[in-house]
């Protein structure tokens, strides 16, 4: 079993936002087009779904006709001590490459580092860790 698994439906690009994502948190990918789902809703060769199954899993698709993509406010992905400090800090490192870096990863007052970013896709991930782990 596996805990919380975001479904992220994308405007078009999920095959690239969720290439994206394997080569960042490794794992296995799956990803199934409109035409082999049945779809009609869009365009045969669209992502209907998929997922990345490993350390991070995220599934998602492309929106259909009748869905809104993914629009982030008021919330974050967290990955906190999802890893350990050096994985964590190259996921950030990756993730914030071609997105907006809201809050380095540092240091805080209460002894974890932790940060901020909304990646390329216009995904909110806040990322960290307690350095002793």
């Amino acid at each position: 079993m596996s805990g919380l698994i975001p479904y992220l439906l994308f405007p078009g690009n999920a095959a690239e936002a969720l290439n994206f994502y394997q080569g960042v948190f490794g794992g296995e990918l799956q990803m199934l087009d409109y035409a082999a789902a049945g779809r009609r809703d869009g365009p045969g060769d669209a992502i209907a779904h998929g997922q990345l199954s490993g350390l991070v899993e995220i599934a998602g698709a492309d929106a259909g006709a009748d869905d809104d993509a993914v629009q982030m406010g008021g919330m974050f992905l967290s990955l906190l001590g999802t890893a350990d400090a050096t994985i964590l800090t190259s996921w950030f490192d990756q993730l914030a490459a071609g997105g907006r870096v809201i809050d380095m990863l540092q240091a805080r007052p209460w002894g974890d580092f932790d940060g901020t970013l909304v990646d390329r896709y216009g995904i909110r991930w806040l990322i960290g860790f307690h350095p002793e782990d």
